[in-house]
């Protein structure tokens, strides 16, 4: 995992995923790219002289440069290698633009503009179906990211599972225990191809021991579930496949995607 995209917004997360992408870049010797997207898309109803976009260009301006300035101080006092992309549109579009060339994109978990909102991220949600690289989702709570912490793994034998397993092992291999988890319910029926037993092998012949465990869902939704879990684990980071039914019914329906992204309690590593 040597290049990280890192999407630069100012917002409550920044500095928590700032810092979570130097604790990786350390652990990788990794290179981040800080891309910063400015849009001047504002709408403003009856606006259609374009006065309030006229208005609001400059303060749009100065508040980018304004952080821009702010992070790049703080980046020169840092021991990661780095570059700052600026490019205007919106940012989802230019972090899926940019990903190509990326091994991880980190983000926030509320949408731009969207703080206070108990609602998942849109654009995690779209740059996890559609990028070639995995995303992590970093809450602002996190301080730091110790990489020999604990990792738990969701596993529910999905082909989804299998991508994020495979893009996590850069990660999983630098900490020092990691957690195979399935929950179990009453109901299961062996609807997918790979047992945890098999995706243990896997990390084997990449040098990760993983230990396999069954938690019982009980009465409770398996995000909460798998929260817990990983809190009793003392785990500092998730890794889950995303969307593993169709994007239409977790919309409508709920899923633990969409509310693991609802208000994650420790970065998640998402990939679909």
């Amino acid at each position: 995992m040597k290049s990280i995209l890192l999407h630069i917004n100012d917002d409550s997360c920044m500095e928590a995923r700032l810092q979570v992408a130097m604790d990786i870049a350390r652990a990788c010797d990794a290179h981040i790219t800080c891309l910063q997207a400015v849009s001047y898309e504002v709408f403003a109803p009856g606006d259609f002289a374009g006065n309030a976009m006229a208005a609001a260009i400059p303060r749009i301006r100065e508040a980018a440069e304004h952080l821009r300035a702010e992070i790049e101080a703080d980046l020169a006092n840092e021991d990661v290698a780095w570059n700052w992309r600026f490019l205007y549109g919106a940012a989802e579009h230019r972090l899926l633009e940019q990903s190509a060339l990326h091994d991880i994109i980190i983000v926030g978990p509320h949408d731009i503009g969207e703080e206070g909102s108990r609602g998942p991220s849109a654009m995690a949600g779209e740059l996890t179906l559609d990028a070639p690289a995995p995303v992590l989702v970093v809450p602002g709570s996190i301080k730091r990211l110790d990489v020999r912490a604990p990792v738990l793994v969701a596993w529910n034998g999905s082909s989804e599972a299998a991508v994020a397993l495979r893009a996590a092992v850069p990660l999983l291999a630098l900490s020092e225990r990691v957690f195979l988890a399935s929950v179990k319910e009453e109901k299961d029926t062996e609807r997918f191809e790979f047992p945890a037993s098999e995706a243990a092998r896997y990390l084997v012949r990449h040098g990760v021991e993983a230990e396999v465990v069954e938690i019982p869902r009980g009465k409770g939704k398996i995000s909460e579930v798998l929260a817990k879990a990983a809190a009793a684990r003392e785990c500092g980071m998730l890794v889950m496949g995303a969307y593993g039914h169709s994007r239409l019914a977790e919309m409508l329906l709920g899923g633990v995607t969409r509310r693991m992204l609802s208000e994650p309690q420790l970065p998640i590593l998402l990939a679909h």
